[in-house]
Order: C-alpha cells, then structure tokens, then sequence
C-alpha cells in the first residue's frame, strides 16, 4: 500500500491496466502468483497481461466489447482479465458451475464476442457443454472465438492457449501501450451476473474507478499487506474471489495462491504447506475447516487475518474463529454485486463484540442507511431495509433500464432487499433477506435470527431455516441441519430445545438433519432449494 491517507487509486493508476503497471514497477521480482508447479513474479504477470492484450487487439476486440472467461481458479485466469481490460474490453466471468444452457444465456445477453475456458473442470468439458445447448433457437451469433486453457489439443474451432498467444506476437509493445492508455477510469471494467438464486441473472454494469477505489479502501480496512500469503477459495468469477481477492493482492503486493475447488483436507494440508497467512470465505467455508474431525492433525498456525461476510453471520462462527483457530483478525462485512461487492465493513481495531455481532459501517465515501416502507429511515435500532448510496453503485444493469430504475430510486439510493438494524454509532446488522423473512401468525420471522440462536446448540455445525405453509399459522418454520462430528441429535429434541431457547414464533415447527446444505459456488445456502423441499414434505404429510 502507499504511505499517504488521501492516495485516489482511481487517479494514481486509473484502470486495472494501471495497476499491473504500477505493481510490476514497484514489486518487481516478488512472487505475485503460486499455482502448483507455476510460479510467476508482479514483472512476470505484467508480461503476461501485455501479451493477452496484443493477441486480443489482433483479434479485432474493440473497446467496449465483452469478453467472458469461463474457468476456475487459476493463474491464467488474472492476465487474461487485465489483457482484456488493457484493451478497453469489459470482463464478463462466468460461473464455473453452470451448465451449457445458463452459459449460453450470459454470453447471449452480454453479446460477448470472445470465450475464455477449459476443457474440462469437475468432469464438465465445457465447449462441448455449451455447444449441446445451442440449437435454432439459442445462437451465439456474435461469438467469434474460443480460447480453451490447459489443452493441448484444444477442440475444433477453439484455440489453444498458445495458439490464441501466437496470435498477438506481430503486434508491438507500443501499440498495446497505446491501447492501454487509451482505457479511462469512468470505462467499463467488467460485466458480473448476480448469482440468480431467483429468476435469470442480471448483468451488473461496473467501472474501473469504483473497482480500484472500493477495493483499495477495502485492503486498507481489513489490513492486507505486502509478504501475505492469500488462499483464494472463492471463485474468481464473483467479486470476492476477483475483487477482494487477487486485484487486492496485486494493490499490496501479497503472493496469490489460486485453489480451483474447496476440499477441506486439501485447503487445510496447504495451509501449513504455503504458510497461508489469509483465508477469507462465506461462513459455509469457515465452518467446514471448524467441524472438521481432523483439524487437529493440521498445522493452521500461519493464519492471521479472515473476513467473512457472504451471508447473515452466525455469531457463535466468530466466536469460535477466535478462540479455536490463530486468527489475529475476523473481520466482517457486507455488500453485494450491485454495489462492487462492498458496502460496510468492520475495522480491524473494533471491539470483539462489535465484530462478532455487526457487518461493521460504511466505508469511507459511502451511504448506508435503513429505510422503512415509505422510503424514511427508521430511528436507530429499528429494522428496515438496507439502502446504499455512493461512488461504488453500480451504473445500472446491462441493457436493461426499468429494472435499474426499480433497484435505484431518484434520489440515489440503491435498495438491497436486505433487512437491517444500525445502532447509533452507524454500524449495521444483518437480519435477512426481505425475500427469506416468513410471517408466523401475524409475526415476523426471520432467519437468520433463528439460525444463530440455533447455533448455540452443541450438536448443530451448520443449519439453515425456511418458511413452509400451515393451514393455520399461515407459515412456520422449518430448519435442515448439519450435525457436528460424532452428534447424533435427535429432532423433536432440537424442536424442544428450540421451543425452550426463543420465542414461540421463531421456535421451529420441523427439524430435518441432512449430511450437507445445498450452495452454490460461491457458498450461498440455495434457501429456495430448501423451500421447495419443505413444501414437499409438508404436502405429502409425512414427518421429516
């Protein structure tokens, strides 16, 4: 990080071409990346960047046009984006659990014009997957080429990673200079699709300057350092994994250590083996290395700063990752896609209770508040909706204007869907998600309220808690559970637990124990999975 408070990323290097620029001048020889056998240096990346850029210009990509990249966690993954985005290109990730239909819809509605992928992942060969799922009807017409990584034998009518480099070599360094000057910061960076839990995804439309701005504010805050060593489980393709995760490190100088899947015996063996010094996820994540049976028999002692945040946070999951784990730093946050990914934050000096029990203030420029119906803010210590308000909104959703109308009010301010609580001191806490909250009898119910207090069972790792229908009370609720190593908790046991530990209307109405929760790649609880289960399981009758 620079010395100087008022440093303006957005100024000092203006695009993420900028800041490989300055990081390869400043850092030099530092190992910037380790992905198994490969090492490459900040001078080495830069390198690398500037070649992507010169086969992309031979390619004929125009500044503006959308480049997608399909693949996982890998090295190739960064000088791809930052050689796109050199030559005015807007990066448009895509997740890597997708199957060839919801691919196909992505790079349809952004209208890319270039692929970036693998072959093969997880057993998906994803050109075939996405070549089975277009027909008459679902065309790519402006998808003019397809690069596939780590493929010798790339399949016909894709390029090879050498072969797409190749292509670029006639073109001179200062001709992908030139284009990369020629980038501003109010440009496009990237394209990212929420994470369509609901409904078709939406592209949400993203800058250079609010990228740098919001990420380096967020490094800052959360204390990531030149010698740090950052495990990136979460997945390039959402901001976590690519904006808090390897555009960070290249602003401090931190080494980026990719993992392509999270194995919780692989992530803890490398923990000791790479002397991981950072290790954020969702808490999914984080429980998983906590519950795990042989967690003893790894050595963690490395680890020294967390950050968490993708969902409500279970308070006793902060607890724990103190008292059990090396941790000097858990810090919490909150954002989401629409608004670069960050929002609020708490601050490394907070008190622990501050830390465990809030997703923190808002960063530095930003407006948070919590609103009510009518679009007031509620008195401190009343709960409403979520509303944000500064540089870091998105600038609307791709091609798409009523629905950026609906999600940003004239005034500015962009409404989450979230339901919150702020305290006087402007720190804010998480309730739920106003589409996840269920009305038991005339009360409301939320969530993850219930989780939390459900957590302070010992026999519960991990659960997660949804309305389902009752002829009488309107809804009640339902709760899936993960129990820890060696519990075996019975449930009408939890169910008097629950009715004794909360109020009436919170206390579950069924308790189901399940081997492990439906995510997505990202570690989000797929709640509408667990709903529709719950209606079946309701309508046929029959106890869980």
């Amino acid at each position: 990080m620079t010395d100087t408070a008022d440093f303006r990323p957005e100024i000092e290097w203006g695009t993420t071409g900028g800041l490989i620029r300055y990081a390869a001048a400043k850092f030099g020889g530092t190992e910037a990346i380790s992905d198994g056998p490969r090492s490459l240096s900040y001078s080495d990346i830069l390198a690398s960047t500037q070649a992507v850029s010169a086969s992309f210009i031979n390619l004929g990509i125009n500044p503006g046009d959308r480049v997608a990249v399909w693949a996982p966690n890998l090295w190739e993954w960064i000088p791809v984006a930052l050689g796109l985005q050199s030559v005015g290109a807007v990066l448009v990730p895509l997740n890597t659990r997708y199957k060839g239909r919801e691919a196909s819809y992505i790079l349809r509605r952004s209208g890319a014009r270039a692929l970036v992928t693998m072959a093969g992942f997880l057993g998906n060969d994803y050109v075939s997957l996405l070549r089975d799922a277009l027909d008459d009807e679902n065309t790519l017409p402006l998808l003019e080429t397809t690069v596939v990584l780590r493929d010798e034998n790339p399949p016909e009518g894709t390029l090879g990673w050498g072969q797409f480099l190749a292509i670029g070599e006639n073109i001179g360094i200062d001709q992908v200079e030139e284009r990369a000057a020629a980038v501003r910061p109010d440009d496009l960076s990237d394209l990212l699709f929420t994470s369509g839990t609901t409904g078709n995804p939406k592209g949400v439309m993203q800058t250079h300057s609010a990228t740098l701005r919001a990420f380096y504010a967020w490094s800052s805050v959360v204390g990531l350092r030149a010698g740090d060593r950052y495990l990136i489980v979460n997945p390039f393709f959402h901001a976590f994994g690519y904006k808090a995760g390897w555009l960070s490190s290249l602003m401090v100088g931190a080494t980026i250590l990719p993992q392509a899947v999270f194995d919780s015996d692989e992530v803890m063996a490398r923990i000791g083996r790479d002397r991981v010094t950072v290790l954020p996820g969702p808490p999914t994540l984080l429980q998983g290395i906590l519950n795990h049976p042989e967690r003893n028999s790894y050595d963690l002692t490395s680890l020294r700063l967390t950050v968490t945040g993708a969902a409500a946070i279970p308070v006793e999951l902060i607890t724990r990752l103190r008292d059990e784990l090396t941790f000097e730093t858990v810090i919490t946050g909150y954002g989401l896609t629409e608004t670069c990914g960050i929002a609020t934050m708490c601050r490394f000096d907070d008190d622990p209770e501050t830390i465990a029990t809030t997703s923190g203030r808002a960063i530095p420029d930003v407006e948070v508040l919590v609103f009510d119906e009518a679009g007031k803010e509620v008195p401190r210590g009343e709960p409403g909706e979520i509303v944000v308000r500064g540089y870091n909104l998105m600038v609307g959703y791709f091609d798409d204007p009523e629905e950026t109308a609906a999600t940003i009010d004239g005034d500015g301010w962009l409404h989450t869907g979230d339901i919150g609580i702020m305290d006087e001191r402007g720190y804010l806490r998480i309730t739920d998600r106003t589409k996840d909250m269920f009305i038991v009898g005339g009360f409301n119910a939320y969530p993850a309220e219930i989780e939390n207090l459900m957590l302070r069972n010992d026999q519960i790792a991990q659960v997660a808690v949804v309305g389902v229908p009752d002829g009488r009370l309107g809804e009640v609720g339902m709760a899936f559970v993960v129990s820890r190593p060696n519990a075996s908790p019975d449930p009408d046991e939890l169910l008097s637990w629950c009715r004794a530990e909360m109020a009436n209307f919170k206390a579950p109405r069924y308790v189901v124990i399940v081997e492990e929760l439906p995510l997505n790649a990202t570690g989000k609880v797929l709640k509408f999975e667990l709903r529709e289960r719950g209606r079946e399981i309701v309508a046929s009758g029959l106890q869980p």
